[in-house]
């Protein structure tokens, strides 16, 4: 009888900077029924740990449990000019590189942006930047995935990342062409820029390579009362299934549109399920997210 491999794993975000913590780390949650982690590296600065030990290390934490490494987390800003955006480019580089000591074909990470220049004036120097950096992935069998987050920045300022809605994703994969390039998306980062993440993913679902585990709840009566610039907030960050957004929905999209990849919950930004309750509201978003996929796979009858 053939076993059934799920196509869209739950997993979680690890920060794997250290590879002894990140061994310990892996060996307490795996418990608790993760299926992937996308693995955190960082090179926002220098970051000088041996990926091939940490591959090492994290299988050996893994062990036989059928978990996987859906990715690797590259999270600087690459555009600039800076020391640290050379660490970040070379982040890209050795990530590349390193995906086959995890078994894994996916970088994902910001886009960058030049500082307090507009997404426009931004994008020549996106495209020198990521043209090496795909052909790099390219010639590894490796696709870039952008996270979709605005880092608290809009279409005329900011200081990480370009990559934080439609018109910049299309202006992106005009001057990047490849089908190596894509997305990291989650929800919660449109949702509190008040866009219907719904629509959205149906439009771009053929260009999600990996999904950030992240949901948002909007105060819409703050909204409707004090606006979006005021001194209310009107929008939280939060973990799946404490959130607005309707999973059973997303991952019936993903389902449809063959998307073979996983779901990674990305803690540590809910103002209630953190600190001595963070593994408690992620645990609880790992069985959440199981049943909008669906619940225990049961076998058909012969």
């Amino acid at each position: 009888m053939a076993t059934y491999v799920e196509p869209i794993r739950i997993g979680t975000l690890v920060n794997a900077r250290d590879i002894e913590r990140t061994k310990s780390y892996i060996k307490q949650i795996k418990q608790h029924g993760f299926e992937s982690f996308q693995l955190s590296l960082s090179f926002a600065s220098e970051v000088s740990v041996d990926l091939k030990a940490l591959a090492d290390g994290v299988k050996e934490a893994i062990g036989d449990d059928n978990i996987v490494i859906s990715s690797l987390g590259v999270f600087g800003n690459p555009l600039e000019t800076t020391e640290a955006a050379q660490w970040t480019r070379e982040g890209f580089a050795k990530a590349i590189e390193a995906c086959k000591f995890f078994d894994c074909d996916i970088v994902a990470g910001f886009a960058g942006r030049l500082i307090d220049q507009s997404i426009d004036k931004s994008m020549p120097r996106f495209k020198e930047v990521f043209s090496e950096i795909i052909e790099q992935a390219e010639a590894n069998g490796v696709k870039i995935a952008f996270e979709n987050c605005d880092m608290g920045g809009d279409w005329n300022r900011g200081d990480w990342n370009i990559a934080q809605n439609p018109t910049a994703w299309e202006m992106m994969f005009n001057e990047v062409n490849s089908d190596n390039i894509g997305l990291c998306w989650e929800p919660c980062h449109q949702m509190v820029s008040l866009i219907e993440p719904i629509p959205q993913l149906r439009k771009w679902v053929g260009k999600i390579l990996n999904v950030h585990g992240k949901d948002a709840t909007i105060n819409w009566d703050v909204v409707r009362e004090h606006g979006v610039h005021g001194k209310q907030q009107f929008a939280y960050h939060r973990t799946p299934g404490f959130g607005d957004s309707n999973w059973t929905d997303i991952i019936t999209i993903l389902r449809q549109n063959n998307y073979q990849g996983s779901i990674d919950i990305e803690g540590w930004h809910d103002p209630v399920y953190r600190g001595d309750l963070e593994m408690t509201g992620q645990v609880y978003a790992l069985n959440y997210l199981k049943s909008c996929r669906g619940g225990t796979y049961v076998q058909n009858p012969s």
